[in-house]
């Protein structure tokens, strides 16, 4: 592939089996589907990160990713789980929307100096872009992540 295919292409990650692949910018929306499993590419729900997973997400992907740290027992936090998975609908292509326990991941969570939740953090290759606390309806997910994205 040449450097201007390259530069015209994203890396993204499969959210099934975590694949790596390369989808030109203009066949984003087209609902592209994973190279090696066949699965669709872009779900419009959000990906539950894990260990195993979350890097392949954050950092190698070039698709930028908003994280929603919470857990099981805070009532924000299941509040707000159907207004992100809304947001999640009407910002993917442009970005991938990941759920991660602070529970069940409690390494992760420290490595992102989670104090409260519901916590939202936009990473593009790794680089946070932004963050924000507290329960919100779709609309303001969707404004803050879009005018994250604009100004990162």
């Amino acid at each position: 592939m040449d450097a201007q295919s390259m530069a015209n292409s994203f890396v993204v990650a499969c959210p099934t089996d975590g694949t790596l692949n390369r989808v030109p910018k203009a066949r984003l929306s087209a609902q592209p589907l994973c190279g090696k499993c066949g699965d669709p590419l872009f779900r419009a729900e959000p990906l539950v990160l894990t260990d195993a997973n979350f890097d392949r997400h954050a950092t190698k992907s070039d698709l930028p990713l908003l994280i929603d740290f919470w857990a099981t027992w805070c009532g924000p936090c299941r509040t707000m789980a159907p207004a992100f998975e809304a947001a999640a609908a009407q910002l993917e292509p442009s970005m991938r929307l990941g759920k991660l326990d602070t529970e069940a991941e409690p390494h992760l969570a420290a490595r992102f100096g989670i104090q409260s939740i519901p916590t939202l953090i936009l990473v593009r290759n790794g680089r946070v872009l932004g963050r924000t606390s507290g329960a919100m309806p779709t609309p303001a997910i969707v404004q803050w992540a879009e005018q994250v994205l604009a100004g990162g």
